[in-house]
């Protein structure tokens, strides 16, 4: 009934429990989980639980928070994305947000490393034809900016999905006219996210996904602890009132939005 489109399954934490992982999202009818790559040396451990479970699927692409790690070429992503099991190209983006908090501020014009990595994904992306799951935190507008420069939003574009949306409803829709979905996470259950639910109530219903990024970022009322695709259905409940709509027109509109974006689940 349901789909998260986003999460991180391949924690340790998880790996340590899988069957109850699994049996918890079956009671909670979640019966398709999208388990996101953040770097190349996890994604074997990603592509693993994507074989080994019919119902979990995969990406391959380097977070782009992360530092000291292998970067990947195009060549590089291109090799693993033939696998049946990997469904789209990510996460990647620009997070301006994080290197601040840590290292105490910098330039933008020190995060060319981070925009070279972005277009490395957005390339291997429009080669293979899979979809992109795009990460932007304090950095919409370069986001944006490096996708049209890419050629995003035109013909033979990877497209696809913002996911884990806290972004303003001006950058909603400029991601909207790029052809791209919107996915957002238990932060629109979130009492001070009265913004973003506006948002959610703006964004046509066929465009919009759902997520947990299991394990950051639980629903409220499980704010504070480790996070679950088996709340999945606690944001499909706050979006469908946004919308005005039944939860289970929430649950059949996103995971069919989820097989039209991720085409290769359908094979």
């Amino acid at each position: 009934m349901f789909t998260d489109s986003h999460c991180h399954i391949n924690y340790p934490q998880y790996l340590a429990d899988m069957p109850a992982l699994l049996a918890e999202m079956q009671a909670a009818q979640v019966n398709r989980a999208l388990c996101i790559s953040t770097t190349i040396e996890e994604f074997p451990s990603v592509l693993k639980l994507a074989q080994d479970h019919a119902h979990i699927w995969a990406t391959v692409g380097v977070h782009p928070d992360n530092e000291g790690i292998y970067e990947p070429t195009v060549a590089d992503l291109l090799e693993r994305a033939q696998d049946a099991r990997v469904v789209g190209i990510g996460e990647t983006g620009l997070d301006y947000y994080q290197m601040e908090a840590r290292k105490g501020g910098r330039e933008i014009a020190d995060m060319e490393w981070q925009r070279e990595r972005f277009r490395t994904h957005i390339r291997a992306a429009r080669q293979v034809q899979l979809p992109l799951v795009i990460h932007t935190r304090e950095a919409a507008d370069d986001t944006l900016a490096i996708l049209r420069e890419e050629g995003e939003g035109s013909s033979g574009h990877a497209g696809g999905v913002f996911h884990c949306f806290t972004e303003s409803l001006t950058v909603a829709k400029q991601a909207l006219d790029l052809g791209y979905y919107i996915s957002f996470s238990g932060i629109i259950t979130f009492k001070n996210a009265v913004a973003l639910r506006e948002v959610c109530a703006y964004v046509p219903l066929e465009r919009c996904l759902i997520e947990t990024d299991s394990p950051y970022l639980a629903t409220a009322p499980h704010r504070g602890k480790q996070n679950s695709p088996a709340y999945v259905p606690l944001v499909a409940q706050q979006l469908a009132a946004c919308k005005g709509v039944s939860v289970a027109q929430i649950a059949e509109a996103t995971s069919a939005n989820f097989e039209q974006l991720f085409i290769k689940v359908q094979a």
